[in-house]
Parts: C-alpha cells; sequence; structure tokens
C-alpha cells in the first residue's frame, strides 16, 4: 500500500481551503502551515503572467510530499522521521526528534517542514480539530502527517475532505483500480522535482 495525493490543477481555484482545514485538523501553532498554495505565474501570490489578455496562471498545492524514496529518513541521526512500510506515509515522530534538522536540510521541497524553536502558541486558548490530532512540542520538526491519526479511522486527510473545487484526491497508488490511480493513468501528469530521484507520491494532473 502506498497512499498519495493526486491534485487537479485544471479544478485548484486557490482558495487555500485545503490549508486552513489542515491548520484546524491538526491544530497548528501560530504561523505554521503543513500545507502552501503557492502561484506559477507573476511576481506575487494570485498575479498573473504576461500581459492581459495573454494572461497564464497556476495554483500549485504544496506539503510534504511522503516520498517512496524519500531523502529525510537516511539523515535523520534517531529515526524520529520514518516511512511507514504499511502505508507508505513519512512520519515524523516529535517525541525522538532533536531538533538537527537534518531532514530539513536533505529534502529537497523547501519549506514543507516547520521548526517549533519556541514554545508552540495558537490565537486560541483551547486546542482545535482532530482531538487525537499530534502534540506540538519545541525544538522539534514538524509537517504533513497526511492526517494519519484520520486515516487510521477510515477517513480521508482534511484537506481533501475540505476543498470545495474537488481538485483534490487521496488513495492507494499501489491499487491500479483507485481513483487516484485512475486520474494518474488516463491524464497527464508531472511531479516536483521527480530528477531528484525521491519518487513523490503527489502527483499533479492538469
Amino acid at each position: 500500500m502506498n497512499y498519495g495525493f493526486v491534485i487537479d490543477q485544471e479544478r485548484c481555484i486557490g482558495c487555500h481551503t485545503c490549508a486552513v482545514a489542515c491548520k484546524i485538523e491538526n491544530n497548528l501553532p501560530d504561523n505554521v502551515w503543513w500545507n502552501r498554495i503557492l502561484t506559477d505565474g507573476g511576481a506575487e501570490m494570485d498575479i498573473p503572467a504576461g500581459e492581459f489578455p495573454n494572461t497564464t496562471i497556476e495554483y500549485v498545492p504544496v506539503n510534504c510530499q511522503h516520498c517512496e524514496n524519500p531523502a529525510c529518513t537516511k539523515v535523520c541521526p534517531v529515526g524520529a522521521t520514518y516511512k511507514d512500510e504499511e502505508t507508505g506515509i513519512v512520519h515524523q515522530d516529535v517525541d525522538k526528534c532533536i531538533g538537527c534538522r537534518m531532514c530539513m536540510s536533505a529534502c529537497p521541497y523547501t519549506g514543507v517542514r516547520s521548526f517549533n524553536w519556541e514554545e508552540p502558541t495558537h490565537v486560541l486558548d483551547m486546542n482545535i480539530g482532530g482531538v487525537d490530532a499530534p502534540e506540538h512540542q519545541k525544538h522539534t520538526v514538524e509537517k504533513c502527517t497526511m492526517c494519519s491519526h484520520r486515516v487510521a479511522k477510515g477517513e480521508e486527510p482534511a484537506c481533501v475532505e475540505a476543498c470545495p473545487a474537488r481538485a483534490r484526491f487521496w488513495g492507494d497508488l499501489d491499487d491500479p483500480n483507485s481513483e487516484v490511480s485512475q486520474l494518474i493513468k488516463k491524464r497527464s501528469f508531472k511531479q516536483l522535482l521527480a530528477d531528484e530521484g525521491t519518487k513523490p507520491s503527489i502527483y499533479y494532473v492538469g
């Protein structure tokens, strides 16, 4: 089994709902985002390239790529970042993490991990989101968990469930009959930094 995402860039409207759903579900600390929506276009977010009427813009949601051959797991000296062989999800065990940030250096996908320099703070003085979402600790590295606490209960990741444009799909890439497998079979796709050899489990179809 190898869980992964397929993101339909023809459907994505750059609304950031998936990013907000992730932040709420995982009770992410202030200024921490595990899912970001980048703009492939002009110099600023939501700005197209070119001049009207000949403009182009494309939204690129980016989070941990949950690689089949993750670079992060090879450099962690304590085994805090590891790949679950049963699901393909790349985990970050904050209880083991010693804050060396070697995983951040090895990962070719800039910005998909964050480091808690101080004790995590929240705008609200209470936990929100999933009751079994991971805890956040000072001096540890964090990243997208593919909502493994939801997956364990047979649910989809929060970002997939919340997408109003139905642009995000999730499932078993090893199952040829799954929705994600059928999408990448029938449509042209790309993967981010595919030449790095990490074999990301996120496919972008257009």
